[in-house]
């Protein structure tokens, strides 16, 4: 039987894979599954080339594109750029989530995936042949390949919602390549499961030596545990189970636990006062947006996608969709552009107004004492702008002052006319992440109001995030968050939420913040059924949808009534797909592969 669209691409992946390596001629003489299981698996080095290759999978451009386009792009914070044509992201602009869409291809996760089911299956034979691959090695290697392919399957699940699971790696195109959906209650399960048998060989932080790369661009053991907080944050915003509230927080403590023993560790001259004191290390002011987006692998870093070595290439997915070329005209107080960006940050960046509501207005930050009120984009200042250039992650200065002239602002980081490489890593968790994972979960097992002793730790952790980006001349004037305005479970539910899109906007984060924000307000959710055998779906939360439809300067009535039920937060299932694997079954909402249509 032939494979699938899916798998087709998997089988695939292998020849890439193998290609690596320095035999390339062989490829030409012997298949693909007679290569891999007669003649590669021989050396430490062979499978240590495979897991490289695994990792250069998940940073290849599509995955760096739809870890953008589905985590960022359908929420309230980024627009398409008005002089971009492109017809796939008018429709998700206007939550017309085609099947035709290439966007709802998830080919280029699925490779990632058989990349790592490929090294777990064929490494323990390597040990056989090669007395310097050891057990330790095999371990480390299937370690590795356990979590990559968890951090991929938890990527689909909720891009998705109920996408298929396979541990079988797909070698031979005459393999039976047809597998159907699970739900999200038994993927959930079989990747922390797996991430829990990880834990047995990873690496922990800095184990690779100080320095090297992959301290970040390797699953360790705080990454491990970074994703385990998330994936039980977003299964208790589903099932509102407090034991996997619980969970989130306990594995949170881990990463920070960690990293400050580490830091302090390989920081020894760290004695007395405040700074021994301190257990989250933050970089602070005008160093945090160069330590974080500029060099990149700061040490409040915990994985990285790597960009900015030889191996890894350049990022340009992120460079296509955030980076405008160009130079300050100081004459004309603007930018003369000569490159044209996919994606730009939309207008709620640009006001601060005290009378303005964080749930109805666009308020975003508090105060432009915030320096990320300046670094995360250009021209925030400007209350009639309707798109604003994004900053962050391609702007290669951070500003000094928050007191400088705006012109001087932008003289400071002048955009170069091009850039030969682009190598900025992509943030897949650092430290403040985890933080605010911690405080999310926090507020949602305070018992009631009246408990403020837990929002109380809500609160700290959101006020120490906030804090170290607020300048001095800002600080001076008190803290910038008074917890005197967050007496109730759910204003600090909104607190955290709005704390995490002002220190993490433009990461991918801000849409799957939304869903859980989302789920944690709707009834009827249940995760152990597919949306396909649900007779009914439970309703959108309101209040979301209000902060979806912020970014549109006029329409949001018409999006939000397009949003109905709990399939429309999830995109459908790219048609090619459809028609090979007879198993899958669509969406719901999205019938029509012309439009998008309800059946109900």
């Amino acid at each position: 039987m032939k494979c699938n669209n899916i798998y087709k691409v998997c089988v695939m992946a292998v020849v890439a894979l193998l290609g690596f390596t320095s035999c390339d001629d062989f490829l030409t003489i012997y298949p693909t599954d007679k290569t891999i299981a007669e003649d590669f698996w021989k050396t430490k080095s062979d499978v240590q080339e495979m897991v490289n290759g695994a990792y250069k999978s998940i940073a290849s451009y599509d995955n760096q594109e739809r870890a953008i386009i589905w985590g960022a792009f359908r929420s309230d914070e980024l627009m398409k750029y008005t002089d971009f044509s492109s017809s796939s992201l008018d429709n998700i602009n206007a939550v017309n989530l085609l099947p035709s869409n290439g966007y709802n291809n998830w080919a280029s996760f699925y490779s990632t995936i058989n990349r790592c089911n490929i090294v777990i299956n064929h490494a323990s034979d390597v040990m056989a042949v090669d007395p310097a691959f050891t057990e330790g090695d095999y371990q480390a290697a299937r370690a590795q390949m356990l979590a990559l392919r968890s951090l991929c399957y938890f990527y689909l699940l909720r891009t998705f919602r109920d996408v298929p699971y396979t541990t079988q790696s797909y070698e031979d195109d005459d393999q039976n390549m047809l597998v159907a959906q699970t739900t999200p209650d038994s993927l959930m399960q079989h990747i922390i499961a797996d991430l829990e048998e990880s834990q047995k060989g990873i690496m922990l932080t800095g184990g690779y030596g100080v320095d090297d790369w992959r301290n970040w661009g390797y699953f360790t053991l705080d990454a491990v545990n970074a994703l385990l907080a998330d994936i039980y944050l977003w299964r208790a915003s589903m099932t509102k189970s407090q034991s996997d509230y619980q969970k989130c927080i306990e594995y949170a403590d881990r990463v920070i636990q960690s990293k400050d023993e580490y830091y302090k560790a390989n920081n020894v001259d760290l004695v007395g006062g405040s700074a021994e004191k301190d257990i989250y290390h933050l970089h602070r002011g005008i160093e945090a947006y160069y330590n974080l987006f500029v060099n990149g692998n700061s040490r409040e870093s915990i994985l990285e996608w790597q960009y900015n070595n030889d191996d890894n290439g350049f990022n340009h997915a992120l460079e296509n969709a955030y980076y405008r070329t160009g130079s300050w005209n100081s004459n004309s107080q603007s930018y003369d552009y000569k490159n044209t960006s996919m994606l730009m940050a939309s207008s709620i960046f640009n006001y601060f107004a005290d009378n303005v509501n964080t749930i109805q207005g666009q308020k975003v930050y508090e105060t432009t004492s915030d320096y990320r009120y300046w670094n995360n984009v250009y021209g925030g200042h400007n209350e009639e702008a309707t798109q604003l250039e994004v900053r962050k992650m391609v702007g290669q200065a951070t500003i000094g002052s928050t007191t400088q002239s705006e012109g001087t602002k932008k003289s400071s980081d002048v955009i170069p006319s091009a850039y030969t490489s682009f190598g900025s890593n992509w943030i897949v968790y650092r430290l403040t992440d985890v933080m605010l994972m911690k405080a999310e979960a926090l507020v949602q097992t305070a018992v009631s109001d009246s408990d403020k002793v837990t929002l109380e730790k809500a609160f700290d952790l959101v006020q120490t995030v906030n804090k170290r980006s607020i300048s001095e001349d800002g600080l001076t004037k008190g803290d910038t968050l008074k917890i005197t305005n967050f007496q109730s479970k759910s204003d600090m539910e909104l607190l955290v939420l709005a704390e995490r899109e002002r220190e993490l906007c433009f990461e991918g984060k801000r849409w799957y913040d939304l869903m859980r924000f989302c789920y944690r307000h709707m009834d009827g959710v249940d995760i152990t059924k597919k949306m396909a055998d649900n007779t009914s779906w439970p309703q959108l939360y309101s209040p979301m949808l209000k902060l979806i439809v912020r970014k549109y300067m006029s329409g949001g009535d018409a999006v939000s009534y397009k949003m109905k039920g709990e399939p429309f937060l999830y995109w459908p299932i790219l048609e090619s797909e459809m028609k090979v694997n007879r198993l899958l079954r669509q969406n719901p909402v999205y019938i029509d592969e012309k439009s998008t249509s309800k059946n109900r």
